[in-house]
């Protein structure tokens, strides 16, 4: 079987289990090696999601957050060791002063996060939303009441840990630097530099042409019985630290721009696309993991970099975004329910890395 047929029975099969519903790319260059679509971007009334479809990316869109700031960094209106704190006035907080630009890319500043991942994801989201309706979070400030007075949780630079907040603040920096508002200017600065015609920031509650909803299964026994769209666990807006809408096509632009040199000088493109810090201490599935700025990395065992990228997770929302450095592959998962995108990027990493060099 061939690397497209592979790809296509093992989606067919999750769809089928509804597993997954989404659209998947494999792209080398400007051939297509896999593009398909699979179940609905509306359940009610049985619309299909197609190879065109919108969707929100969750984290992915991180990565437009770091590349504004290298472009402000290039034009010398901030640095990576830019104290956060002073810049934005926040010296009545818990972030600490000596925290830095650097520190919040790479989240290793070690503040609390607006949303804390870890645990029991559904109690902490009911938590949060009894003391904070979420249909009031429009903007990066809104978000500032969730964490700028928690203790953090270890001190600056000490080690990574993944963090919305850190990103939050920088989406703050980018409005107060650039006198335009984060939406705006990643608008102009990154989706039209880098031709993403069809990506945008759009209300969750909104009336957009060819989104996608989101979905939440509803489960018993370990059974699908049901689904619920996600208009209530997850913020109605976009921010800083996630929440884009984009294509497949879109976020292969983007992934192309970055690495040419579209939207980063030479100098900066690389230091986006290198490693910077242990994102943990073991190894997982062999592989060495790091972070960079807005970016995970794969390492093999010579230290050279198997893949790049981001991931986007929240209710209703699951989506990879990965480039293979050797096969010169873009890799992007785009689905719309909860969780899915996961182990299908594992299956088509699996058969990627078995793929003739």
């Amino acid at each position: 079987m061939t690397f497209a047929e592979q790809l296509e029975q093992v989606i067919a099969n999750k769809s089928h289990e509804e597993q997954f519903s989404g659209v998947v790319l494999v792209k080398r260059g400007e051939s297509d090696l896999f593009r398909a679509a699979h179940g609905y971007a509306n359940r009610s009334w049985k619309i299909e999601n197609r190879v065109d479809t919108r969707f929100r990316i969750a984290s992915v869109s991180k990565m437009f957050t770091a590349v504004a700031i290298l472009q402000l960094i290039e034009a010398n209106k901030l640095s990576l060791d830019t104290g956060v704190v002073d810049c934005l006035g926040l010296e009545h907080t818990t972030i600490p002063r000596e925290a830095t630009v650097e520190h919040m890319l790479t989240m290793t500043s070690g503040i609390a996060d607006w949303f804390e991942e870890s645990g029991d994801w559904d109690e902490t989201w009911a938590a949060l939303c009894r003391e904070h309706p979420i249909y009031l979070f429009r903007s990066n400030e809104d978000y500032l009441p969730l964490f700028t007075n928690k203790t953090p949780n270890f001190p600056v630079g000490q080690r990574h840990q993944y963090n919305g907040a850190g990103y939050i603040l920088l989406g703050l920096l980018i409005e107060k630097i650039s006198g335009l508002p984060y939406f705006d200017y990643i608008r102009q600065h990154v989706f039209k530099k880098a031709q993403m015609t069809r990506s945008d920031f759009v209300s969750l509650d909104g009336i957009t042409e060819e989104v996608a909803e989101g979905y939440i299964p509803i489960e018993k026994d370990d059974k699908i019985t049901g689904w619920k769209k996600n208009i209530y666990s997850t913020t109605p807006e976009a921010a800083a630290d996630g929440g884009a809408t984009s294509t497949v096509d879109d976020l292969t632009r983007f992934s192309r721009a970055l690495r040419e040199g579209s939207l980063l000088s030479e100098n900066f493109t690389q230091e986006m696309l290198m490693p910077k810090v242990s994102e943990r201490a073991e190894k997982l599935r062999g592989y060495t993991w790091k972070y960079g700025y807005a970016n995970f990395f794969l390492l093999d065992d010579s230290g050279e970099v198997v893949r790049w990228g981001h991931t986007g997770e929240e209710d209703g929302v699951s989506c990879r975004l990965y480039y293979y450095p050797k096969q010169n592959l873009d890799v992007v998962i785009l689905g719309n329910q909860s969780w899915c995108a996961g182990s299908l990027a594992w299956e088509v990493h699996d058969l990627i890395v078995k793929l003739p060099l």
